[in-house]
């Protein structure tokens, strides 16, 4: 994500026109920050065909229908981008109770075999220990990786958030530079 949009971005700085790279990208973008791109430019294409720019009080509802627009990209682009995010959450929250569950289904059947033995040797608790620990290894094991990569990544969208949120900025100085012309 973050290469794709290092490239798009040394892209838009790159000096050719606005115009030649919404051609290029077309209605196909490949990161989310092409994405907004296309949406902004869309906006700014559909205005300059219907001649909204030429006007002094059009120009300005253009300018905060571009910038809605962004937004919405915005959104929808890190929506799709947080969406992967469920099952890291879901897995480092649930598995720990999965392993605890084991647990107790470990210590129980533990209990139980001392029950039938009518024996405490460890011959007979061990089995059950046995599961118990290896329940919670199990659990802990899901849990840790899924909980740290989740953090890691909510970190890095939270980071991309703000340089999609920076380039739209930027991206709306300029067309409103040309609102200006």
């Amino acid at each position: 994500l973050r290469r794709r949009a290092a490239a798009f971005e040394d892209t838009f700085w790159s000096g050719n026109s606005l115009e030649e790279l919404y051609d290029r990208i077309g209605d196909d973008p490949r990161d989310p920050m092409a994405a907004v791109f296309v949406a902004g430019m869309k906006e700014w294409r559909h205005a300059n065909q219907r001649g909204l720019v030429s006007t002094g009080t059009m120009r300005a509802g253009l300018h905060q229908r571009i910038e809605r627009v962004m937004g919405v990209a915005q959104t929808r682009e890190l929506g799709r981008v947080e969406g992967n995010m469920t099952f890291l959450a879901s897995t480092g929250s649930v598995a720990p109770f999965v392993g605890l569950f084991g647990t107790v289904w470990g210590i129980m059947n533990a209990f139980t075999s001392i029950a039938a033995a009518e024996n405490t040797s460890l011959a007979v608790v061990a089995p059950g220990i046995a599961e118990a620990l290896f329940a919670t290894a199990l659990g802990l094991f899901a849990a840790i990786p899924a909980s740290a990569f989740y953090n890691k990544f909510i970190n890095d969208i939270a980071r991309y958030a703000e340089r999609l949120e920076n380039f739209a900025g930027e991206f709306s100085a300029i067309l409103s530079r040309h609102l200006e012309e």
